[in-house]
């Protein structure tokens, strides 16, 4: 109706999933990684999460569009069966034949036996089998624990049947039942999909309105967006209701521009009740948003709490660092304390807006070693800085297969190669991420940019340090042998004691296993880098962490 009005060829916010109007932020980006990881990963169960409305069916869709050709899908729209139904289902969707001798209904054997052949011989013909099931949160614990049944057929490499659950938010209060404990330990990668930020909801809007044929200026103001997201709370279903009754509004009183106003009144009508009040400072909401990451956790209150009061990452970066056994220090004389007024540092100036030019980045690996190496209270000034830090009881550790996710998951300082659009490469050093943007900084100069920026320039490439388990004087191999091994097992056993993971056979290999699966880690039994970094950070190891971009 409103469509020629605003010079468009058909009304941009209809909630159908026309797969035109895909708009994939990161947070998108990432949950697409997490399935696509999980069907390389050797079996098991993937979870996907997310507020109704936030996107979770474009994944799948966009999913499915990625899938190796090898792949054979199964996907379940109505997860309401009993376990009979859904073996039925499942035989059906896989174009399992199944044969029933005798008389009365089919029995679940009837149903595994065939199913369980048909598995063993796709294996043998190269191929892999993705069971999706959307609104999973509506399973019973008892088709769940028959789902996991399914995945004990396996070969010495893999599990034989792949099965990602897609569901609303209450699917992780029910897979954190203890009578599930055995199928939530077999989830080898798990997503949560988020809101939009308010930039991303620009950007969502701006997105639909010009695949609809916008070819002007857009039509909503900048006061209007923000309260979009506000009311709409960054779910894009949600998104998509409110601008498509507030453009019918301004149409309707002939309006060019969408305001504020107009959309407060379309949201009484779209979603029948009075919307929240208007934020008079919005660093209540920033604070809230950063207390809520939560990899961050403790540690995060903390960090965001004292940037707020400190004002510079200098002081975050050395509350962060190793320190040296405090010895006892005469008191100066009253007289002086009474008259040497207090110092404090100069703030820092602010990060420039990213992303940074290639010139002004690092410029080879032993200079970003070198820059990285105050971070943890160490000056790597040799031409081999990573034999410096071993002496130094860290390690170095390089990988060019990072993402924005697995940056979050390892949470401390790092490296990064950055290669912006046509000035070659250099380096930089990650020093805060939250959930929109990352700090970088090479040198004196530091930049802040959206995550978005980032992945386009990054494609990758990390390097950072960890500290090894006391009295490892050598390089760590796999960690199962010598006193990093004893450490280790000592240290997951605490964590199993605290309910931090789950319980499991008192063997070194069966603990590190239990760790792997409870961090969403391969669960190879091998302790890598990987492994003894997210011990570290589990148990409270001194390391140096990534502050919030804001701080």
């Amino acid at each position: 109706m409103y469509a020629e009005f605003f010079g468009l060829k058909q009304d941009p916010f209809s909630i159908a999933p026309d797969p035109r109007y895909l708009f994939m932020s990161e947070r998108h980006r990432e949950a697409l990684a997490h399935l696509l990881y999980g069907i390389r990963g050797g079996g098991g169960f993937v979870l996907l999460s997310g507020e109704i409305g936030a996107g979770k069916t474009t994944i799948c869709r966009c999913f499915l569009e990625q899938i190796p050709e090898q792949c054979r899908v199964a996907y379940i729209f109505n997860p309401k069966l009993t376990v009979g139904d859904l073996l039925r289902t499942i035989c059906r969707e896989f174009h399992v034949e199944v044969k029933h001798e005798g008389t009365g209904p089919a029995t679940i054997k009837d149903y595994l036996d065939p199913f369980n052949e048909y598995l063993l011989e796709s294996h043998a013909r190269g191929e892999r089998n993705v069971l999706i099931i959307d609104e999973a949160q509506n399973l019973t614990p008892h088709v769940l624990e028959q789902l996991r049944l399914l995945t004990n057929l396996e070969t010495r490499e893999r599990k034989l049947l792949q099965i990602i659950l897609i569901g609303q938010p209450e699917l992780r209060d029910v897979l954190a039942r203890p009578e599930l404990e055995q199928l939530a330990q077999r989830v080898i990668a798990r997503f949560h999909l988020g809101a939009l930020n308010e930039a991303e909801t620009r950007q969502y809007i701006e997105h639909r309105m010009q695949v609809a044929g916008l070819r002007g200026p857009l039509p909503f103001s900048s006061q209007a967006i923000q309260r979009i997201h506000e009311i709409a709370r960054g779910v894009p279903r949600r998104v998509n209701l409110l601008c498509d009754r507030a453009l019918l509004g301004a149409y309707a009183t002939n309006q060019a521009r969408v305001d504020r106003a107009v959309v407060d009144k379309a949201a009484v009508e779209v979603f029948g009740d009075d919307p929240p009040p208007v934020k008079t400072s919005r660093r209540p909401a920033l604070l809230s948003q950063a207390v809520n990451v939560s990899l961050l956790g403790t540690l995060g209150i903390g960090l965001v709490v004292g940037a707020l009061v400190a004002g510079a990452l200098f002081w975050l970066w050395n509350q962060s660092a190793p320190r040296p056994v405090p010895t006892a220090v005469a008191a100066p004389p009253p007289a002086v304390a009474a008259t040497t007024p207090a110092t404090t540092p100069p703030p820092r100036p602010e990060p420039l807006t990213g992303p940074p030019e290639a010139s002004a980045l690092l410029k080879n690996e032993t200079e970003a070693w070198r820059a990285l190496g105050p971070l943890w209270g160490q000056t790597l000034a040799s031409d081999d800085p990573c034999n410096a830090a071993q002496q130094a009881q860290l390690q170095c550790y390089r990988t060019d297969r990072l993402t924005v996710a697995g940056l979050r998951q390892l949470n401390r300082p790092g490296i990064v190669t950055l290669r912006p659009a046509g000035q070659g490469s250099g380096m930089a050093l990650v020093t805060a991420l939250d959930s929109d943007t990352a700090t970088l900084q090479a040198g004196e100069q530091r930049w802040r940019m959206p995550l978005a920026t980032l992945t386009d320039i990054w494609s990758g490439d990390f390097a950072t340090l960890w500290r090894t388990p006391p009295g490892q004087t050598t390089r760590l191999v796999d960690g199962r042998t010598g006193p990093a091994a004893d450490w280790l097992g000592e240290r997951i056993a605490n964590l199993q004691a605290a309910g931090k993971v789950p319980p499991s056979a008192k063997q070194l290999t069966a603990r590190i296993q239990a760790f792997q699966r409870a961090n969403g880690i391969e669960a190879a039994g091998l302790a890598g880098p990987i492994t003894f970094m997210q011990v570290n950070l589990a148990s409270g190891v001194d390391e140096p962490r990534l502050a919030t971009s804001g701080s």
